[in-house]
């Protein structure tokens, strides 16, 4: 493990002038991006909507993390923009059963990867049917809808029940990844680690990507 982990910047925020110098700055070091989408019900706070993004810029893949109590309110949208991956919740209040085969078919026929987040409280087990059919699981494991919050390292016990039910997919983190865990997280059997404040909150993001990745690849303790 370590080094077939990716390091993947998150976007969050509801200032346009930010997302627009992030979106624009972050594809400049990394070459996957994650840009959190929330709604204000799902979460206490909203960020910008996916509908006020124009596009995405090329070369780059982009995951959207679609923090959402209505998921297919912004089907058109996801579709528009064409990401590689669009996470949904397992815990949104619309029910997902109604509508997930036929989104997954949606997104295929678009060519877009379909994750399921879990919230800490959350058991794999309790939404195992669609973590078979998807391509990725992220473990959210921080502050819903804010960066900067304290890890819940617990949460890396999903990773072998996640695992258990499907081998090959894809397992992501994100919730309070820094350089004081990600070598722990790294080691983990996790695929992908998302990045919040320890790399866009700093004076030098992309230094900060760069010394994420070295540390990410570092073997034993000290």
């Amino acid at each position: 493990m370590g080094e077939d982990v990716y390091i993947v910047p998150t976007i969050l925020t509801d200032d346009p002038q930010v997302f627009t110098a992030q979106l624009q700055s972050f594809p400049q070091f990394a070459k996957r991006i994650q840009i959190d989408l929330m709604d204000g019900t799902f979460t206490a706070n909203k960020s910008l909507s996916e509908a006020t993004i124009a596009s995405l810029p090329q070369g780059v893949a982009f995951d959207l993390h679609l923090m959402s109590a209505r998921p297919s309110d912004h089907l058109s949208h996801i579709l528009r923009l064409k990401p590689s991956l669009c996470i949904l919740h397992a815990e949104a209040n619309e029910n997902l059963q109604t509508f997930f085969n036929e989104l997954i078919n949606e997104f295929k026929k678009a060519g877009i990867k379909t994750g399921l987040a879990l919230l800490p409280g959350t058991f794999p087990g309790l939404v195992e049917n669609y973590i078979e059919t998807v391509d990725h699981v992220l473990i959210f494991a921080g502050s819903l809808g804010k960066q900067g919050g304290q890890a819940d390292l617990l949460q890396m016990e999903k990773i072998k029940l996640i695992r258990e039910i499907n081998p090959a997919v894809e397992i992501g983190w994100d919730g309070g990844a820094n350089l004081t865990n990600v070598r722990a997280l790294a080691h983990a059997d996790l695929n992908v680690i998302n990045v919040g404040s320890a790399i866009s909150k700093t004076q030098d993001p992309a230094s900060s990507y760069h010394q994420l990745i070295e540390e990410s690849k570092k073997r034993g303790v000290i």
